[in-house]
């Protein structure tokens, strides 16, 4: 067998004897069908008009069958030479290979086999493919590979084209459900001038028209609410975000998440909310509430989900009430002397905040398989939640958590202007002692709060964490097109 070097030569040459005979990449071709809605014709139907990707092929002496095949389906072709000619015959046989796009019209009829098939009355030769599909038509092997060129990985993986079917479809579900819910969309800026929204490492960039530092988004929420203070009811972004931060089968530095407000809710109903959204959800992609990640089955279905109170069950693990300390090296000490984690462990973390964080992430939240609500969240870790009436050192928030992973984080908003400012001031004294993780002083933010907001209620989440979910996928570049890669050449970290 010729490698793909040698193949790849074969097949320029067979492309100049095309061009005199045809234009090897002619400007249309008319279909009648998908090849999806030819899988459900009736037999003898004629004049159908098919077009696709050659993937197989079997060529024989007067009869041949190849299979062509786009995203959504597939379906078998009949050549016969005494049907479409013996020139033609001898066009198909020397000169297209697998890879190759064809258009074709004819009958369809079923074989004896049971394959549905449209026999050919004639066809055109629609663009020529000067590469080889991977040997046997078994898909890319190498995950590099695989991420680098989605365009073959989706010819030949069912599994792929499953996945990406997928995510248009929960695109188009996420804007559906919200519509008929009452939401609007909106879209808010990429390009901001305050790193704010959420606790992350942001990506940097300078707009020279207005000789202005900017940051990209690392999330849409302080714009959204603006939008709540300008008079909208309920309002969504499916929005691409960027957090310049390690890169791991959970994260990326870009990716896509949806968020959307709620005026006069609190985060018992967005409890309620998103329960039905998620449910609904999965019923509309995958027809059921039950799923299998990575081993685990995760049952979304029951009415009543586990709760964790976070605060009372993290007071349990330190031994100490963790909200009475605001000296991160003192905080650090408690944790060693209990053994929990060793200096080493902690030491690149900068802040209360991120070593709370990171205890919580290893000793809770990494044990969580069954969909869980944690709820009731130190104060000092989000700057943009209303605290709570009772002890205003923790916050009305929850996330949703399902096989050690965050699905959602959502809370009742801070809508107090003094209290957001005291936020944004401790943030910064944070950012002092070496977190690059904080917020900044988001001024226009303040300025549209102290406009007046009403009560407020909002949810976030990540689709592509949670088309790993949906579809048990071990990393999030499995459900991402086109993800990041370094340049080829250079090995990844």
């Amino acid at each position: 067998m010729k490698n793909a070097s040698e193949q790849e030569l074969v097949r320029r040459e067979k492309l100049e004897q095309i061009s005199k005979v045809c234009n090897p990449y002619p400007e249309k071709f008319e279909r009648t069908h998908t090849l999806k809605e030819a899988s459900l014709l009736e037999d003898n139907t004629a004049g159908v008009s098919l077009a696709g990707r050659i993937v197989f092929a079997r060529k024989m002496g007067k009869l041949s069958f190849i299979r062509i095949r786009d995203l959504e389906g597939s379906i078998q072709l009949e050549l016969r030479v005494d049907i479409v000619g013996e020139d033609k015959y001898q066009f198909f046989k020397k000169l297209i290979d697998t890879g190759d796009f064809i258009g074709a019209t004819g009958e369809m009829f079923t074989t004896q086999t049971g394959e549905k098939t449209l026999r050919v009355n004639s066809f055109e030769f629609l663009g020529k493919a000067l590469r080889p599909l991977p040997d046997k038509f078994h898909g890319l092997n190498d995950p590099e590979l695989k991420y680098r060129q989605r365009y073959v990985d989706l010819i030949s993986n069912e599994e792929s084209r499953r996945v990406f079917l997928g995510r248009s479809k929960m695109y188009a579900f996420i804007h559906k459900f919200l519509g008929e819910n009452g939401f609007l969309e909106v879209e808010t800026p990429i390009l901001q001038t305050a790193v704010s929204g959420a606790s992350a490492k942001p990506f940097f960039t300078h707009h020279n028209a207005l000789d202005l530092d900017c940051n990209l988004r690392i999330a849409p929420e302080t714009y959204l609410k603006q939008c709540i203070a300008a008079g909208y009811d309920r309002v969504y972004e499916v929005a691409k975000c960027f957090r310049n931060e390690g890169m791991d089968p959970q994260h990326l530095q870009e990716f896509t998440q949806v968020e959307w407000y709620v005026s006069y809710w609190n985060f018992e109903d967005t409890i309620t909310f998103y329960k039905k959204f998620i449910k609904s959800m999965l019923n509309e992609l995958v027809g059921t509430e039950t799923l299998e990640y990575q081993g685990n089955t995760i049952d979304f279905s029951k009415e009543k989900w586990t709760r964790i109170n976070y605060v009372e069950t993290m007071r349990d693990l330190f031994g100490f009430d963790f909200l009475d300390v605001d000296d991160v090296d003192v905080l650090k000490e408690k944790i060693t002397s209990k053994k929990l984690f060793t200096l080493e462990d902690l030491e690149e973390y900068k802040s209360v905040t991120q070593v709370i964080d990171f205890v919580y992430k290893k000793k809770i939240r990494a044990n969580i398989v069954e969909p869980t609500i944690i709820y009731n969240y130190p104060a000092v870790m989000m700057p943009l939640t209303r605290r709570n009436d009772n002890d205003n050192r923790t916050v009305d928030m929850f996330q949703v958590v399902a096989a050690g992973s965050e699905l959602c984080k959502a809370y009742s908003e801070l809508v107090n202007p003094k209290t957001q400012k005291e936020a944004f001031e401790a943030q910064l004294k944070a950012k002092a002692l070496g977190d690059d993780e904080t917020m900044d002083m988001d001024y226009d933010f303040l300025l549209s709060m102290e406009q007046g907001m009403p009560p407020i209620s909002g949810l976030g989440f990540g689709i592509d964490r949670l088309m790993m979910l949906i579809y048990n996928q071990p990393s999030i570049r499995d459900v991402v097109l086109f993800p990041m890669m370094k340049p080829e050449g250079k090995k990844e970290d």
